[in-house]
């Protein structure tokens, strides 16, 4: 008898999950996903073109929180939790959940899960969202590309519009993104990397975007997404590590596996940090993972035009993800406000619109500021008329993008630039040199 599976997910991993062990699976049958996290992608289907054979009709995506009801009506045998960044005690809560209605409630590993690249893959991942993988990625790309190797980036999905246009996506230029119909989230994930001239792969099927990706690449350099493991079998794990929330390397799923497995360990924002919580960091690696190689860094930020915010009513609009499930109570933006003497932190809640409402109910502890949510045409309208509510003399913009390319605000707009600064050796380079002799 077929195994009837439902599979819990957010938009990304579950999908990867599917496509790597059920897709084609006699032994399975996946009657449905349930999603959360994301806005906008339950009522979905993961769309036949994608399922394959044996799923003419594609496959239901239903609310997370209708999962209790669903295990009941579609009589599910197994439950595989496929999401990141959760604390260990929900993880569990959900399993109790589960087994409470009978069904097995499974993790599935990278065994099963990863594929195996014909090429070298150097792997960026972290133990939580919003501790500095874009940087450090983007650090690792200058090192390689001047080592001479040809790399392109491959990134952890974002497939929040349409699954068969985003089966295999790949971005060379700016016009690629207007073609793509992206996210602010994607943009934010993809420009900075355009800007260096790095060709970028992502999307939904990720077996077919290895095998693109491999004919053009030397190197493989996977971005990862909240604190997921790879999709591909990394050669090389950098696993990024935040000392602003000490212990949490180890209390989240799957993070602290990234920590477990890496080969390198970044303890970043070390400049910003309270030494003691660096420190209780560094024993906790020292402990879990004592033949990773650590190496400190910083990520000082950089503001054009930062002497305008002195004395200054400021909006901050930092980066969304981590603030929502990232669970971060303030980012660089915020950091640039104090650096450069604001006068004070205007509330934008009285003054949120829409889906932003929504975003602040399920995440009260995001308070003063306001995050850079724009999954859809919809809530980018919605941001838009929040920030020019807002009665602040100027807005500080601490995401990767321009957000004055996306929307017309009428107040001036600061954007705060944040890279990755090794400090003292061991750096990026001197653990990249030995991989790449290596892999000559």
């Amino acid at each position: 008898m077929k195994k009837k599976v439902l599979i819990m997910g957010a938009a990304g991993r579950d999908f990867h999950n599917f496509n790597t062990v059920f897709r084609g699976n006699k032994n399975f049958e996946v009657v449905c996903f349930t999603a959360t996290q994301i806005p906008n992608i339950d009522d979905r289907k993961y769309p036949a073109q994608l399922a394959g054979k044996g799923y003419p009709r594609g496959i239901p995506i239903y609310s997370e929180e209708d999962l209790t009801a669903v295990i009941r009506k579609k009589k599910i045998d197994w439950v595989a939790f496929s999401y990141s960044d959760i604390p260990h005690t929900y993880v569990m809560h959900k399993a109790s959940q589960v087994m409470a209605q009978g069904a097995s409630f499974i993790l599935l590993g990278p065994k099963e899960t990863q594929l195996q690249s014909k090429v070298p893959v150097v792997a960026v991942c972290a133990v939580r969202t919003g501790s500095g993988k874009s940087q450090t990625t983007r650090r690792v790309a200058d090192v390689l590309k001047k080592a001479g190797r040809k790399l392109v980036v491959v990134r952890h999905p974002m497939p929040y519009g349409n699954l068969v246009k985003q089966t295999c996506q790949r971005f060379a230029s700016f016009k690629d993104l207007d073609r793509y119909d992206c996210t602010i989230e994607e943009r934010e994930e993809y420009e900075p990397h355009l800007e260096r001239k790095t060709v970028v792969y992502a999307g939904v099927d990720y077996e077919k975007i290895l095998r693109q990706a491999e004919k053009e690449a030397e190197i493989i350099l996977w971005d990862g997404g909240n604190n997921d493991y790879p999709f591909f079998k990394p050669d090389l794990l950098i696993t990024i590590v935040d000392p602003h929330r000490p212990g949490h390397e180890l209390g989240y799923f799957p993070g602290e596996q990234n920590l477990w497995s890496a080969d390198v360990v970044v303890i970043n924002k070390v400049d910003t940090a309270a030494f003691e919580n660096v420190q209780t960091v560094r024993k906790n690696v020292e402990r879990i993972n004592p033949r990773a190689t650590i190496i400190e860094a910083a990520s000082p930020i950089f503001v054009e035009g930062g002497e305008m915010i002195r004395d200054k009513k400021v909006l901050v609009v930092e980066d969304g993800p981590t603030l929502t499930h990232g669970e971060m109570e303030y980012g660089a933006g915020v950091v640039a406000a104090r650096k450069f003497g604001a006068k004070e932190l205007i509330d934008p809640r009285p003054f949120i619109k829409g889906s932003l409402v929504e975003v602040y109910k399920k995440y009260p502890h995001i308070g003063r500021l306001l995050p850079a949510m724009g999954y859809g045409a919809a809530q980018i309208r919605d941001m838009q008329q929040t920030i020019n509510r807002v009665p602040a003399d100027l807005v500080i913009v601490a995401t990767p993008i321009d957000l004055g390319k996306l929307l017309t605000v009428k107040k001036p707009l600061l954007r705060v630039r944040y890279e990755l600064e090794e400090l003292g050796k061991p750096g990026l380079k001197d653990v990249l040199a030995p991989f790449l002799k290596r892999k000559k």
